[in-house]
């Protein structure tokens, strides 16, 4: 593994790190902000999943989380949101290929060979950051944006016990049930529409649901609301009387600056859960 920076931040440090992934064969960079307290032995950990054309930057450097996270002592990692490099497959639209993963396993070419992004979370970079980092894996949460707040859904849904709480910024809720989230479901996954459910929230909730607290925060003139869905998932989460707290903010957009807005509220959120 490579650091590519670390600097003093909050009396912490936010760090950058480069590896290479044998989930995704190829190198793979992450943001890793880990508190004082981790000076003193393993925390908790905030996942936060980025969403489309976002790297592990954005939201290390706009969201604001790093003091949030300092004050509660918790320790933040900012994966990315796909593989990149010369040789993996890629298109010319935004909400496919490079910056686009949509954290699945993808099984259809010429995204299979690179894009297995589901197993890269769930099972890789856990292990790298608890074999490397003083990360304790019994103490984890996750939250999102957008691509990243669906990615941070479903995988909370489908790893019962591995998370404490999640929570996501304008997830988008119900792929399989617009033309855009169709797209990159068949362009990953295929045309069999089984193979989808995991990777739909809506689905997933009327399936499973989650075995903790749920916080969902959607701008109400977010210019992608179609796309989103929370009405589905909302619904949902209504009749399986799920534990949930689903807000939508009056005026808000699905920039950084939403999320800026609301970040410690969810990170107090979260750490009242791995505190718990």
């Amino acid at each position: 593994m490579e650091t590519i920076s670390e600097n003093k931040c909050f009396d912490g440090i936010q760090g950058v790190y480069r590896h290479a992934s044998s989930s995704c064969n190829c190198d793979m960079t992450f943001g890793l902000f880990l508190p004082r307290e981790a000076q003193d032995g393993p925390v908790p950990i905030l996942w936060y999943l980025s969403g489309l054309t976002c790297t592990h930057e954005n939201a290390m450097v706009k969201a604001g989380a790093q003091m949030r996270a300092a004050e509660q002592g918790i320790a933040l990692v900012f994966p990315d949101t796909s593989p990149r490099g010369q040789g993996v497959a890629d298109d010319d639209a935004y909400d496919l290929g490079q910056g686009a993963g949509f954290y699945v396993n993808a099984t259809q070419l010429p995204w299979s060979a690179h894009f297995q992004m589901w197993a890269y979370l769930a099972d890789e970079l856990p292990a790298l950051l608890t074999t490397n980092f003083a990360i304790d894996p019994t103490r984890q949460s996750i939250t999102g944006h957008s691509m990243g707040g669906h990615g941070a859904l479903t995988l909370a849904m489908n790893l019962p016990g591995r998370f404490r709480s999640v929570s996501a910024f304008a997830p988008i809720c119900n792929p399989s049930t617009t033309d855009w989230g169709r797209k990159q479901l068949t362009a990953y996954l295929g045309t069999d529409e089984t193979t989808w459910a995991r990777h739909d929230a809506t689905l997933m909730m009327q399936q499973s649901g989650f075995d903790g607290p749920i916080l969902i925060d959607t701008g109400t003139a977010d210019q992608f609301l179609d796309h989103l869905r929370p009405e589905a998932l909302a619904s949902a989460i209504a009749k399986r009387r799920q534990q949930a707290t689903l807000r939508l903010q009056p005026g808000y957009d699905h920039s950084y600056f939403f999320v800026s807005s609301f970040i410690e509220d969810h990170v107090t959120f979260h750490a009242e859960a791995l505190w718990g």
